[in-house]
C-alpha cells in the first residue's frame, strides 16, 4: 500500500493501492504483448505493471526479472523513457495476462477529472525487491495484509477512501491469491458508480450487492471520516 502525499488534489494523504493513469504508449505494449485481450482491458494491464514498478520498485508481470534490472528500468520510466522502448531494447515479454480484473470503479466525485479505474490481483514475486516510495506522489509505503490495513484505518492509523475500503474487505474474504483469484472469477467486473440512499433518516454510500463484496453499504458519516 501507499500514502498518498498530502498535497495531491485527489484523496490526499489516503492509503491506496499502487496504480495510476493509461498512457498512450501503453496501448502500444498491450497490442504487442497480448493482442487478444480487450484493448482497454489490455492497456490498463501494461499500466498496472508500469505504475507499480514506477511509484513502489516492485516488478509484477515480468518474468525473471532481476533486482538491478528493475531498478534501472523504473530510474528510466521516472525520467520519461517508454515502456514500449524498454521493453524492445531488452527483448523482454511481460505477463500482462496473468493479472486477475476483480473490479472497476468509477465514483461520481464531481472532479474535473473522472476516475474510471480498474483493478488487478496479481501474485507477488517470490523474491520480491526492495520498495522504495516515489516521492512526487507519495509519502510512505508499506507491506500490509487486506486485514491488517483495514485494522490499521479501524485504529485510526491510516486514512482509506470507500472504494479502497470496500476492495480490502473483499481481499479480506481470502487467504491468499489462489483463492482469491477463485472467488473473484464468480463475479463479473461491471462498472460500480456509488449511489446515495436515506434510510432511517440517515445517508448511505451503496454499491450494487451482487460482486463479491461483503460489505455493500457505509454511513455517509464514516465515509467523510474515511
Amino acid at each position: 500500500m501507499v500514502k498518498r502525499s498530502a498535497a495531491m488534489a485527489f484523496a490526499a494523504g489516503a492509503v491506496v493501492f499502487p496504480g495510476g493513469r493509461v498512457d498512450p504508449d501503453d496501448y502500444l505494449v498491450a497490442r504487442r504483448h497480448a493482442p487478444d485481450l480487450d484493448e482497454a482491458d489490455g492497456a490498463a494491464r501494461v499500466a498496472a505493471v508500469r505504475e507499480t514498478l514506477e511509484e513502489t520498485g516492485l516488478a509484477v508481470g515480468w518474468p525473471g526479472l532481476k533486482e538491478d534490472d528493475a531498478a534501472d528500468i523504473r530510474r528510466a520510466l521516472l525520467a520519461g523513457e517508454l515502456m514500449s522502448d524498454l521493453l524492445a531494447a531488452r527483448g523482454d515479454r511481460i505477463a500482462i495476462e496473468t493479472l486477475v480484473p476483480f473490479a472497476r470503479w468509477c465514483p461520481n466525485f464531481k472532479e474535473a477529472r473522472t476516475f474510471d479505474t480498474r483493478f488487478y490481483a496479481i501474485a507477488a514475486p517470490p523474491h520480491s525487491h526492495e520498495l522504495t516510495v516515489e516521492e512526487a506522489e507519495h509519502s510512505h509505503i508499506f507491506w500490509a495484509s487486506a486485514k491488517e490495513t483495514l485494522s490499521m484505518a479501524d485504529r485510526g492509523e491510516v486514512s482509506v477512501i470507500f472504494p479502497t475500503r470496500r476492495n480490502l474487505e473483499r481481499l479480506a474474504l481470502s487467504a491468499d491469491f489462489s483463492s482469491f483469484s477463485e472467488y473473484s472469477s464468480r463475479f463479473p467486473v461491471d462498472l460500480i458508480t456509488p449511489w446515495i440512499e436515506e434510510r432511517d433518516g440517515q445517508s448511505w454510500l451503496c454499491i450494487p450487492e451482487h460482486l463479491g463484496y461483503p460489505v455493500t453499504r457505509e454511513s455517509f458519516d464514516r465515509v467523510r471520516r474515511g
